[in-house]
């Protein structure tokens, strides 16, 4: 069958490219067509446009980039109309893919939404116009089942699809050689995937290093980027970049300082101490504090709707406030070991691993069902 996905930064890559295995895995013949990223790119098929030339977050940042963003629409939409693929997946990016889901529906060609939009965050009405485009839902967080029920919204729960690429991790033995890294504790420091992102989080990172001479700062490189656009948030501060190899990272600190997003989960499965921070522009976080209703920004936090991890934001998120925070992280055998504590229930309640073979079953096994109707 002929696949179409649409995944519009760094972690719907990786979540693309894990399902694209697990559909290969069922579907021999499968021929891939996609947005997405190198990930995706390595299992195959046809890339035509890059993440990292769609990602754009914020509200005033969005409405700035407006005609990139709907230039890439128009060649999303052409595309998709001269492959004809058997069903469309879209990974989450629900700015982006929510307008290529109506225009596929409208052109018969069946919808598969993979993640679902966080329409529980804000503007829960949005609902409606997803049970009128797509025509199968994938949700990865426990809650989001009854929430879409309440909304006559029948939703699959295939589980978190990061319990499968945590699972499939294989630690590099030479990690710590082949980056030259010394015999020091590593803080991670995971700034985004995202120009804003990195320019906004990462010269509070690096001030916030001062702090702690004890220790060895590692930044973990946006596969997107390369390190030369890292340097000039350095300031003339050692501390290196590591690119294809956060896991391995992750797998190697002792506490971490994680920008807003998937990443804040994945930390926590690697049972890394962490603290969450977050810089919008103003506006942005002004639209945000009026439109979304969430006691929490972290996906840590919002499964667990519980402080787990600290959240900084906006104003609060300065280099002595991060510096403060991982004080208590590596400093405060107590603090340190409720979070640890808590991690562990985060892990019974994210539950089993095979989240993309699980998604890809229901994607076939639809598809099938669709063409013979």
């Amino acid at each position: 069958m002929k696949y179409y996905l649409v995944a519009g930064e760094a972690s719907g890559d990786l979540h693309g490219a894990n399902l694209m295995k697990a559909l290969k895995s069922l579907d021999p013949g499968a021929d891939f067509r996609f947005f997405g990223g190198d990930l995706m790119q390595a299992e195959g098929g046809t890339l035509v446009k890059h993440y990292a030339d769609m990602a754009f977050m914020g509200f005033v940042e969005v409405v700035a980039n407006l005609q990139t963003i709907l230039k890439n629409m128009r060649s999303c939409k052409r595309d998709i109309s001269a492959y004809h693929p058997d069903v469309l997946i879209l990974i989450d990016f629900p700015g982006f893919n929510l307008k290529i889901a109506e225009y596929a529906k409208a052109n018969g060609i069946p919808v598969n939404y993979y993640i679902s939009p966080k329409v529980w965050a804000w503007n829960q009405k949005r609902v409606l116009k997803i049970k009128r485009i797509v025509d199968h839902l994938f949700c990865i967080l426990p809650f989001e089942v009854a929430f879409y029920k309440e909304w006559g919204m029948d939703v699959d729960y295939v589980g978190n699809p990061l319990l499968d690429a945590v699972s499939a991790f294989d630690p590099d033995p030479a990690f710590l050689q082949k980056n030259k890294l010394g015999v020091k504790k590593i803080i991670a420091l995971l700034p985004g995937s995202r120009k804003q992102e990195i320019s906004r989080l990462l010269p509070d990172m690096i001030r916030a290093s001062a702090y702690f001479p004890e220790y060895q700062f590692v930044i973990a490189g946006a596969p997107a980027f390369q390190a030369d656009y890292y340097a000039p948030y350095l300031n003339g501060a050692e501390i290196p970049v590591v690119f294809n190899g956060t896991y391995d990272l992750l797998n190697r600190a002792h506490a971490a300082v994680v920008a807003s997003g998937t990443a804040t989960l994945e930390t926590a499965l690697f049972n890394v101490p962490q603290v969450v921070v977050y810089k919008g522009g103003k506006l942005t976080i002004a639209i945000a504090r009026m439109l979304v209703k969430l006691k929490f920004i972290s996906l840590v936090n919002l499964i667990m709707d519980k402080a787990v991890v600290k959240e900084l934001i906006q104003e609060e998120c300065t280099a002595h406030k991060i510096g403060e925070e991982l004080k208590l992280i590596v400093n405060d055998v107590t603090y340190r070991q409720n979070m640890l504590n808590n991690y562990e229930e985060l892990d019974v309640r994210m539950g089993q691993p095979g989240a993309s073979a699980k998604t890809a079953g229901l994607i076939v096994k639809y598809t099938e069902a669709d063409r013979k109707s």
